[in-house]
């Protein structure tokens, strides 16, 4: 069996070469990004591995072997998982490699915005001393944050919040109320908005939530408020919460997830001096990488074994050659 490697961040393929060769399979790393080298990249292949890639509808009918898909990490909105179900294809994830990380990574926007570390930072630098310089610091206790989707990562959020913060608010009608975290009152999106001092984001991006905090909803949230985005850019309209920053409607944005990766250097918000931007990096720590790289590759291994990856976002109906 062949898998193609279509693309990835990591300096090397090690780990998944060592796991998908110790399985007998063969492993080729191409670098490809678009659907057009995709396809290309694709030709022969049992099995894709994709971190960032986009891989569309044409890109299944111009590779017709790939019977499975497997992502570095838990989103796959870079796939067409329409045209996977309709053709059989098995779509596999890594779910909960990170969990901690991002959620930590959230959290660190969150603290950083309440204590006015980056104003703080930047003034300091500039020779003011002064405490009172980034207007008035709120103690935690009287402030509510907001999350906005109750996933692994939303609850792990929710738990390490709850003995810092007054009151915590949570948005997300797919979880079961049986399975609701207690000290998280549960509310409206709308209301969470108008309630939250803080937000924090996690959800997946989908038609349905493209853009989901766009200028109406900015405009809900009281003056001076915090936005975190750890999740996926596109559910941010980025000229909504420029403007919103500009306005002093935001006081500041920590920004992990953009909706064009890489962000462009004269982007708007990267340099902003009301903005943490990162590099997409909340995932991240050694463990992490290294867990997700090897979750990866065993997906294609025990689908290969078994016809069954080990996490299916998409159940096929492709067997291994």
């Amino acid at each position: 069996m062949k898998v193609v490697i279509t693309d990835s961040e990591y300096p090397d393929f090690d780990i998944e070469r060592q796991v998908l060769e110790e399985a007998g399979l063969t492993v080729v790393r191409a670098r490809a990004r678009t659907p057009e080298e995709v396809a290309e990249a694709a030709q022969g292949a049992d099995a894709l591995i994709v971190q960032w890639a986009r891989v569309t509808d044409d890109v299944y009918e111009a590779a017709p072997t790939v019977g499975l898909v497997s992502r570095y990490g838990v989103g796959v909105d870079n796939f067409d998982v329409a045209g996977a179900e309709r053709r059989g294809i098995w779509i596999a994830n890594v779910p909960d490699y990170g969990t901690q990380d991002v959620a930590a990574h959230a959290f660190a926007g969150v603290m950083a915005g309440a204590r006015h570390l980056k104003q703080y930072d930047a003034l300091s630098a500039q020779g003011t001393w002064d405490y009172l310089a980034t207007g008035p610091v709120r103690r935690l206790s009287s402030l509510t944050i907001g999350i906005l989707g109750l996933g692994r990562i939303g609850r792990t959020l929710a738990a390490g919040a709850a003995p810092w913060f007054g009151t915590v608010v949570a948005y997300d009608p797919a979880l079961p109320q049986e399975v609701w975290p207690a000290d998280v009152e549960r509310v409206g999106l709308d209301e969470l908005f108008q309630r939250s001092d803080i937000v924090s984001l996690h959800l997946p991006l989908k038609d349905d939530t493209r853009h989901v905090v766009d200028a109406r909803r900015l405009g809900l949230m009281p003056l001076g408020a915090i936005l975190v985005n750890t999740a996926r850019g596109g559910l941010v309209d980025e000229s909504a919460l420029y403007a919103a920053l500009e306005s002093g409607q935001v006081a500041l944005a920590s920004v992990d997830t953009w909706t064009d990766e890489p962000v462009p250097a004269d982007h708007p918000l990267v340099g902003h001096p009301q903005v943490i931007a990162t590099p997409h990096a909340a995932w991240y720590s050694q463990e992490a990488e290294e867990e997700v790289r090897r979750r990866a590759a065993l997906n294609v291994v025990t689908w290969a074994c078994t016809g069954e990856p080990d996490h299916a976002v998409v159940t096929g109906t492709r067997t291994p050659r």
